[in-house]
This record gives structure tokens, C-alpha cells and sequence, in this order.
């Protein structure tokens, strides 16, 4: 016998994202990907607006709507990779990774490390052997502290050079935009950093990636010609997936609203173009095979940020 198919709510009245940070890093370029899309696939009227909430790189927002906003059915907020490696850290207070409805998974990208155009470091050997000399001389920009995403990424690469991640000279931040604004500004001598956060600023010729954290090189006019950590002798892959999550106590209706309203997005040849122009990679996971990949993955860090000595 067939099974009935989900009752659908009404489209959301007022539609927002929230992006987890300031605006100009991975979680508006996020947040924006719907926007857009969801409007051009007439899947919104109402136009979704972006609102921000930097802190603890995604902590603040994820508390604030399982406890503040459970059931607010028209809100999704952005999330990625580094999102459920602070998850698996313990890094979002009391609630862990079934807090939250995860909804889609929309794209992915790569971690990369990326330097001023000016810069001395023309390839990942050049930086390595500069931390080798002096670990304090080089000053890394990293989103959130040590154990987060864009730590883990340098943190591997030490460590696959025979460095200790420990000895690594990192300075904080909230997220790629304000990273960007610090190593363009000259405060900053490298940002560990994703691929898409960095094309406009590679495009305009203001930055170099020194190492794109994929398994083969990435298609695409500006990003084409980036080496890849392991075809430069580092080993390091670091994909990172970004999606949205809705809160805890959102009906059923309206998670089936969602969830459709993305599958339907993710088949699109208009959105796969949307998403390319934003030189993200394909990854589309909805529903209850996102809630699994997710509880996976925090799995799969929490083992990892064990082997860093980061938990116990």
C-alpha cells in the first residue's frame, strides 16, 4: 500500500535565513544561495530577508533558536562542516546535534589557505618551511579558536609536516568576511579560509590560495589553476558541506514544506547554475538522510578532536 503523502503547510509569511555570523563569510553566501533561488523557482513570494548573528561561529544562533525560537516554521539558519565539528566539541553549550530539524544540505565546498597577493608564500612548502623557522613570526587567521574548522585545516597540515598544531600562531575571528578584511588589511599573514568565501577577492587579484583542501583540482575560470594540498606532499582533504536547520519544535507540516520545497530547488538545472556562479560543488541531501550524514559526521569529528587532544 502506497503511504500517504506529507500534508504541506502554507508558505511561510515572512521567510528568513540567518546567517551565523557577519555578513561577507560562508554562512550569508549560504543564506543568499536561497534567497535567491527560492524566489526564482517561484517556490517564495515573499522575498526572504538575511539577518546576521555572529557568535561562538554559529553557537549563538543555534542556541537562540532552539531555546528562544523552537518553533518559528519560517526561519532557517545556516549551517556547515564547521558547524558539527563544534557540535561534536561541545562547543554549542548544553544542546548537541539533535537539537535542531536539519533540513537541507545544499552545496559544498573546500577548505583552502589562502595569503595577500604580495605575499612572500608562494606555495604551501614556502609557509611550512616559514612556520618551521619560527612558529611565532606567522600569524594565522583562523574562524573561531582552537578546534574549530579553520584550525583543524592548518592543524592537519602541521601536522602532516611533522609540526606541532600547538605551536601554531593563531589569532580568532568570526567568520570569512572579517578573516578576508584582516589579511587584506595587512594584520593578518595567512587566513585559513574556504574556497568560495575567497573568489571575488581572487578574482579582483588581492589574494592567492595557496592550497585548495580538495581531492582534485576544482573547475572553474578563477579557481582552476589552484594546486591542491596533496598534489604539493600534504594529505589533507577538508570538504565543507553548508545547508540550513530549522528549529526543534516546527511542525511536521511545515518541515514537509521545507524539505519539499528544497528537493524541488535541488533538482533544478536554474539553481545548479546559481549555486556554480557561487563556486560552490554539488551536494543536495534533505530529510532524514541529512539527519543521518549529520549525526555521522559529528561522530567522525568527535573522534578526530580526540586524536588533537582537544576532548577527552
Amino acid at each position: 500500500m502506497a503511504l500517504a503523502a506529507p500534508i504541506l503547510a502554507d508558505e511561510p509569511k515572512r521567510p528568513e535565513c540567518i546567517a551565523p555570523a557577519a555578513p561577507g563569510g560562508g554562512f550569508d553566501l549560504t543564506c543568499k544561495l536561497a534567497q535567491s533561488a527560492l524566489v526564482q523557482e517561484k517556490l517564495l513570494k515573499a522575498p526572504m530577508r538575511v539577518t546576521y548573528m555572529p557568535g561562538g561561529v554559529g553557537a549563538v544562533a543555534y542556541n537562540a533558536v532552539v531555546a528562544q525560537r523552537p518553533a518559528d516554521a519560517g526561519t532557517i539558519t545556516a549551517f556547515s562542516s564547521g558547524s558539527l565539528l563544534n557540535l561534536a566539541q561541545g562547543k554549542f553549550g548544553r544542546f548537541d546535534e539533535g537539537a535542531v530539524k536539519w533540513i537541507a544540505a545544499i552545496g559544498s565546498s573546500y577548505g583552502a589557505i589562502a595569503v595577500r597577493s604580495d605575499s612572500p608564500y608562494k606555495n604551501l612548502k614556502d609557509l611550512v618551511d616559514a612556520i618551521k623557522a619560527n612558529p611565532g613570526k606567522v600569524v594565522i587567521g583562523s574562524g573561531g579558536t582552537v578546534g574549530s574548522q579553520d584550525w583543524m585545516q592548518t592543524a592537519l597540515i602541521a601536522k602532516a609536516a611533522g609540526i606541532n598544531p600547538r605551536e601554531l600562531r593563531y589569532v580568532a575571528m568570526e567568520g570569512g568576511g572579517e578573516l578576508a578584511t584582516a589579511l587584506l588589511g595587512g594584520h593578518i599573514q595567512v587566513a585559513s579560509t574556504d574556497i568560495s568565501d575567497s573568489v571575488p577577492h581572487i578574482a579582483s587579484g588581492d589574494m592567492r590560495i595557496l592550497a585548495v583542501m580538495s581531492e582534485e583540482r576544482l573547475p572553474g575560470k578563477v579557481v582552476a589553476d589552484i594546486p591542491t594540498a596533496k598534489e604539493q606532499g600534504f594529505d589533507v582533504v577538508w570538504p565543507v558541506i553548508r545547508g540550513f536547520y530549522l528549529g526543534p519544535k516546527v511542525s511536521d507540516e511545515a518541515y514537509a514544506w521545507w524539505k519539499s520545497s528544497f528537493d524541488q530547488l535541488l533538482a533544478s538545472e536554474d539553481f545548479a547554475k546559481l549555486r556554480t556562479e557561487r563556486e560552490l560543488y554539488p551536494f543536495a541531501m534533505t530529510g532524514e538522510e541529512l539527519d543521518s550524514y549529520v549525526k555521522k559526521q559529528v561522530a567522525d569529528y568527535k573522534k578526530l578532536a580526540q586524536d588533537f587532544g582537544l576532548i577527552q
